[in-house]
């Protein structure tokens, strides 16, 4: 096999796709620097604090322009909010009181999310613990869209919170776009505009121009070291949406009566600030990654989901491979290509949160950061990758080189 001239066909198959891609990098970018405009983001901004963090003018600043880019009343952007699941679970316990019921209306949530629930696992102080019931309405039958009519007949009389997560997550389902959630969305609010629509938004950051929020979503929940981040965010996690929503979490984020008002960080919010006006074209560059690896994929006769010319929800490119040998072969031939722990070589292990095994290449500058390049999958039937980021559109092209090779040369690949 070829591989040099497999990834050439693939990538003239691309540039259609490309472009489009280009454009809307050009209309995130605009929409980011019109918030700093609107925001007068200056220099001063990126001075650290320390204690209480009271008038923290970086702090507050940065939530505003989160605030601004979401089309939403209010946001918490904090560095303490460790990460994805944290931040989706301050929101849940914010929002969520005791004998309430959790819908989730795209099916199960992503693993973690289940030990938050209280569904798997038997970590103290989940949800289930606190008296919150939980029930799932599932996508429809192709799944590629929400079934509305299903998710409002499983609404019960004491549902507080209804969750669309976007991201495909370890599903086998389409990912959504906020244009997607809004028939849901609309109909929610008119049969009980009581309940909150809150989106786990992770991995789908400035795929579009418009957030869930700008569709009518409560609060929109997701990590700085995926999309927004930009690549440089070294850590935390935001909230943007309605003030009745975010009120409520911030009581959880500090204490009542604190909210909001206190929390500082030590280190300069430049990355923050920085990240975030970087993330359209950091964004762009993970797609491309994941567009031009669907499409060699498919030309390997492999199944992939988005293909690689359908419309994209987030940075997430799942590809079946059918085998553990294969799949194996694919993380580590990815992790040989990080710029970080090249030499590592990845083998399943038993991950916290996960119900099964799970193999991961993360070579990352930023721990854990899920828009710089990386490829997880849990070993079970039919062992499908998922993978994402890319810091560099140039690096994702070397790296799916690297594995295509790797997966040659163990013979997992003929």
């Amino acid at each position: 096999m070829d591989i040099l001239s497999l990834i050439a066909r693939a990538e003239a198959d691309c540039q259609p796709i490309f472009a489009a891609l280009e454009e809307n990098e050009i209309k995130n970018t605009r929409r980011v620097l019109d918030a700093f405009h609107a925001e007068d983001i200056a220099q001063r901004h990126f001075a650290p604090t320390t204690g209480y963090g009271y008038d923290d003018i970086g702090r507050d600043k940065l939530e505003k322009v989160f605030a601004r880019l979401f089309g939403a009343e209010s946001a918490i952007v904090r560095p303490a909010v460790a990460c994805g699941t944290a931040a989706l679970s301050l929101c849940l316990f914010g929002l969520l009181r005791p004998g309430d019921h959790l819908l989730s209306a795209a099916g199960a949530p992503y693993d973690t999310m289940e030990t938050v629930i209280g569904l798997t696992g038997n970590a103290p102080g989940n949800l289930r613990e606190m008296g919150v019931s939980y029930s799932q309405a599932e996508m429809a039958e192709d799944q590629t869209k929400l079934d509305v009519p299903g998710v409002l007949s499983a609404i019960r009389e004491n549902t507080r919170v209804i969750l669309i997560q976007r991201s495909r997550g370890y599903a086998w389902r389409a990912s959504l776009r906020p244009e997607d959630m809004a028939p849901l969305i609309a109909a929610v609010h008119e049969k009980r505009p009581d309940i909150f629509i809150m989106v786990d938004n992770c991995y789908g950051e400035f795929l579009s121009d418009r957030e869930p929020t700008h569709f009518g979503a409560d609060v929109c929940v997701g990590s700085l070291i995926k999309n927004p981040g930009g690549g440089l965010a070294p850590t935390g996690a935001y909230l943007a949406g309605t003030e009745r929503a975010i009120s409520r979490i911030e009581s959880r984020l500090t204490a009542p009566g604190l909210g909001r008002e206190v929390g500082s960080y030590a280190a300069s919010y430049q990355p923050f600030y920085q990240g975030l006006f970087m993330a359209p074209h950091t964004v762009t560059q993970a797609v491309k990654t994941a567009v031009l690896s669907a499409r060699v994929f498919e030309l390997l006769g492999m199944k992939t989901t988005p293909a690689f010319d359908a419309p994209r929800a987030d940075i997430i490119q799942a590809i079946e491979m059918g085998a553990p040998d294969r799949l194996i072969a694919f993380v580590q031939g990815i992790q040989a290509a990080s710029p970080i722990d090249g030499s590592a070589v990845p083998e399943p292990w038993d991950m916290p949160g996960y119900a099964d095994q799970v193999i991961m290449a993360a070579g990352t500058f930023v721990s854990g950061a899920s828009i710089e390049l990386s490829a997880d999958a849990p070993m079970r039937e039919p062992y499908t990758v998922y993978l994402q980021g890319g810091l560099t559109y140039a690096h994702g092209k070397l790296a799916l080189q690297s594995a295509l090779e790797k997966m040659l040369r163990s013979g997992a690949l003929a």
